[in-house]
């Protein structure tokens, strides 16, 4: 058992990483950050997921042929450390767990507008820090209930993606309800597919791979799966078809019931054209579901948190408190932590309610675009050292490479340019920088505290 992994439980059956894996590809990009999107994009918004849908295939079937080859916990900083070098192991570790956390903050953000639309009076950041602090004390009881808990979670969100493509078909066809002109003419006669141009499209990039944040997080359950070879392999080959119902059948749906002029930013697309047809109750079932997707993906990013911050510790890149595990085999530190850091968003939300949600996904975006760059390249460092014969090659391949891992690597550079060009993204790359030369700092003084040792 690699370093990584010892301690932990093998306490998540293949039912459980299955779901875990969904759950990662569903969550509040898709439910609340879409609205601002189709607002902005109309539905070329659409041919923006399945590009951005694309880039993720290629980067979890990259990420499948290192598991493979070794299945470990804290997979993203153990492989940039072993291909790349100890600074980017460092650097990924970390980015990683910045990431993680401000996911966490956009959640409980969004968790407090779904509170809000039961209980008007209740302000954001009391609900942000009520959902905090329960997930918090979920996760310090085992990882058998977390896995539980991410199961339901994900079976809500499930059963509610199905259930609002069920019904928008019934209105396509049977013309049941309120909404105004239902017609699949609405994906393009209202401006065209892109009715506010080609360049609009490309700015909602940013919202659009927020969305699919989460995907990669069976790579950080691999020291607590049970046959990790094969359960991780079946979890990652369902994303096509995850990808293809949840994201892409629910927004043909969504813009074929109501034209996309209906939708803003600030309000759940879900919610609105479930309103539009007049079933005010399943528009309250389905916040109460958006609700619950918030709630699976802070959960899902205090587990994984709490466990890179164990990953980095036993490398001895993070303090030696942090590799901590409870009597029932939990990183309590690194989840503590972790937690504690996440209480910047609930400062957030005091000081900017109404931009707290782009603010904080923005930064997200390009901590998880650094992330998944580095896995492509390790995998390309990977198979270079395969060819050689220095490694042994997985039976699990990323089709057509290196030639699609390039690809994939150039489409996220083309991310971080257009980064520039929005007013969240170029704090976040403000923030990303600063963030960038304290982890240089942090690096180096590592390196000065181990040689005074000597």
């Amino acid at each position: 058992m690699a370093p990584s992994e010892e301690g932990y439980n093998r306490g998540l059956n293949a039912r459980t990483v299955q779901m875990i894996a969904i759950g990662g590809a569903i969550g509040t990009g898709l439910f609340y950050g879409a609205g601002g999107a189709i607002e902005k994009a109309g539905p070329s918004l659409i041919l923006v997921y399945l590009a951005a849908g694309l880039a993720m295939f290629v980067i979890m079937r990259a990420l499948g042929e290192l598991l493979t080859y070794r299945p470990i916990s804290g997979s993203f900083g153990e492989y940039a450390e072993e291909f790349l070098g100890r600074f980017f192991g460092f650097a990924t570790g970390w980015a990683y767990w910045a990431m993680g956390a401000a996911t966490c903050m956009a959640e409980i953000t969004v968790a407090g507008k779904y509170v809000e639309y039961w209980w008007p009076s209740i302000p954001t950041w009391l609900t942000a820090l009520v959902v905090l602090f329960v997930l918090f004390s979920a996760n310090l009881v085992s990882v058998r209930l977390f896995g539980e808990t991410e199961f339901w979670f994900s079976s809500i969100k499930i059963t509610a993606i199905v259930g609002m493509i069920l019904i928008g078909i019934g209105v396509l066809t049977l013309g049941f309800g309120h909404a105004r002109n239902p017609t699949v003419t609405n994906l393009w006669a209202d401006g065209g597919v892109f009715p506010n141009g080609f360049g609009s499209a490309l700015m909602t990039l940013q919202v659009v791979l927020f969305a699919y944040v989460g995907v990669e997080l069976v790579g950080v359950t691999a020291g607590e799966a049970k046959d990790p070879r094969r359960t991780l392999r079946k979890a990652i080959n369902t994303l096509p078809f995850r990808i293809g119902l949840f994201y892409i059948g629910s927004l043909l749906v969504i813009l074929s019931v109501a034209s996309w002029r209906d939708f803003h930013a600030g309000k759940s697309p879900f919610v609105e054209v479930l309103e539009q047809i007049g079933i005010p109750a399943a528009a309250g079932i389905m916040n109460f579901v958006l609700l619950t997707a918030a709630l699976s993906s802070c959960n899902s990013g205090i587990y994984a948190t709490g466990r890179m911050l164990r990953s980095l510790s036993q490398r001895r890149e993070a303090p030696a408190a942090l590799a901590r595990l409870s009597s029932r085999h939990v990183p309590y530190a690194g989840i503590t932590m972790s937690a504690g850091v996440m209480v910047i968003g609930v400062i957030v939300n005091v000081l900017s309610p109404n931009r707290a949600f782009l603010y904080i996904t923005s930064v997200s975006t390009v901590g998880i675009i650094f992330v998944w760059g580095v896995i492509l390249v390790c995998h390309l460092r990977y198979r270079r050292l395969v060819n050689r014969g220095a490694l042994p090659a997985s039976d699990y391949r990323l089709p057509a490479a290196p030639y699609t891992t390039w690809i994939t690597l150039a489409f996220l550079a083309s991310v971080v340019v257009l980064l520039f060009f929005t007013d969240a993204g170029r704090i976040a790359l403000v923030v990303g920088a600063v963030f960038g030369v304290m982890v240089s700092v942090g690096y180096y003084a590592l390196l000065g505290r181990e040689s005074s040792r000597y």
